[in-house]
């Protein structure tokens, strides 16, 4: 199979999916011990990185999602050869010479925000013209925050929004000290890039309101880059030669595992141990969160897999009651709030969700959508309060399962198709997601792990 054509494929054609809620017993037909694709995040940052360093780059557990294989796209425009092995497509190798080319085509990055933004800060230093565009929901994607700082280092950008032009730097780059007005690790990573690329004496200091994900900062530095860390401010220094082509071993994507976390945190007699997850701090607040909930989870065999830790995750149904998630917590979380938000539900007392305005501006406005499809599927008054900065979740759900089929709408978001699909299996009667293929964005394969007794494709 042509994974890079399949996955194309099946982003293109908006497909729906029937599941038969059963929630009594749907929890024991789930498979008790399995492994989610590789973190999207890592395998992203190891095609791009890879591509930068000088020598061959193999990368194992890469996620075949539309996303990243967007990101292999636009690297082979740019020259780059990167080989996909046919019989297992998690293996990569990317084959850099240390030098980027021009690319006569525009580059495509799909749905992927990841690889505007970070590709946006490792062309602005480039010696020719890049053009990046996407598919709708792209277009809608703030670029603003990444165009001004890159812009105050010398970048010469136009546009706001999809479709960017990057042309060369009048002069070269330099290294600027610059406060993020919102924590987002996709800025900070696009101005990493870019600060790669200044004139050689000319550190970039990154001030962040909040610590937020780093594993561009240790990819990078693993890759022979000079960047460090003190507290919420990083120091990074240009490099005088190449990266350096290293092995990258992807570990499970924790956002991925979020959609059974939340599975198991809900359904009865549901236990599932999730293997090889990546459990990052900056990015396993999901797992604080539902133990203050009540729900038993265990981090089991810890490890790290070069420089990112990781463990097994064993979690158990049980009780649960309602918590407020706000502040420093929100970074390491802001992709697994929809999850979250369908745990709340079944969970004693208000759950509130604040500070967490980067939900609006995701593939869809979170804040509205999940407050919008969840509630079809209650026959009375809607559980979910939106406000611009979160939601509170009434947890009606406690003691009692009051969800009921519906047809509910994905709106493109690989992580909304995903935990629609959640719900549906606790829900009273069949329930239609549509566009639920979208989830091949991140988690090719997401819905042969569902009981398939209970599902009509």
């Amino acid at each position: 199979m042509n994974v890079e054509n399949e996955n194309a494929k099946n982003v293109k054609n908006t497909k729906n999916i029937t599941i038969t809620g059963d929630f009594a017993s749907i929890g024991e037909k789930i498979q008790k011990k399995f492994a989610v694709p590789g973190d999207k995040s890592i395998s992203h940052r190891s095609v791009m990185f890879g591509a930068m360093a000088s020598g061959t780059t193999e990368v194992t557990g890469f996620l075949t999602g539309a996303d990243c294989l967007s990101t292999i796209s636009c690297f082979r425009k740019l020259g780059v050869d990167i080989i996909i092995d046919e019989k297992n497509p998690t293996n990569v190798l990317i084959n850099g010479t240390g030098k980027l080319q021009p690319s006569t085509a525009i580059l495509d990055v799909g749905n992927s925000g990841t690889t505007l933004r970070l590709m946006a800060g490792l062309l602005a230093g480039q010696a020719f013209a890049s053009t990046l565009t996407g598919d709708d929901s792209i277009k809608k994607r703030p670029m603003k925050r990444v165009v001004e700082p890159l812009t105050l280092m010398g970048a010469n950008i136009s546009g706001v929004y999809a479709p960017v032009t990057i042309n060369p730097p009048k002069q070269p780059l330099h290294g600027i000290e610059y406060t993020l007005p919102v924590a987002s690790a996709q800025v900070k990573s696009a101005i990493l890039l870019a600060s790669l690329y200044a004139s050689p004496d000319e550190k970039t200091i990154i001030h962040e309101p909040i610590a937020t994900r780093d594993h561009t900062e240790k990819m990078l530095n693993y890759f022979g880059a000079n960047i460090s860390r003190d507290g919420t401010v990083i120091i990074s220094k240009p490099i005088l030669q190449p990266l350096r082509a290293r092995p990258v071993a992807v570990p499970g994507d924790i956002s991925s595992a979020a959609f059974w976390l939340a599975a198991a945190a809900i359904l009865p007699n549901c236990e599932l141990t999730i293997c090889d997850v990546g459990v990052n701090p900056t990015r396993a607040g999901i797992i604080a969160v539902l133990q203050r909930m009540g729900a038993k989870i265990e981090l089991q065999n810890p490890r790290n897999m070069g420089d990112e830790p990781v463990a097994d995750i064993f979690i158990k149904q049980n009780p649960l009651k309602a918590t407020t998630i706000s502040g420093d917590e929100i970074p390491t979380l802001i992709d697994e709030i929809p999850a979250i938000a369908a745990v709340a539900l079944f969970a004693e007392g208000e759950t509130v969700i604040k500070d967490a305005q980067e939900l609006r501006v995701k593939e869809t406005d979170r804040i509205k959508v999940v407050m919008e499809e969840f509630g079809k599927f209650f026959v009375a008054k809607n559980p979910i309060t939106p406000h611009d900065d979160g939601m509170t979740i009434n947890g009606v759900c406690f003691g009692e399962n009051l969800l009921h089929g519906a047809t509910v709408d994905s709106h493109g978001d690989h992580r909304l198709a995903m935990i629609l699909s959640i719900l549906a299996m606790a829900a009273h009667g069949e329930t239609v997601v549509v566009g639920a293929d979208c989830a091949d964005v991140s988690f090719p394969g997401f819905y042969e792990m569902l009981p398939q007794e209970n599902i009509k494709m």
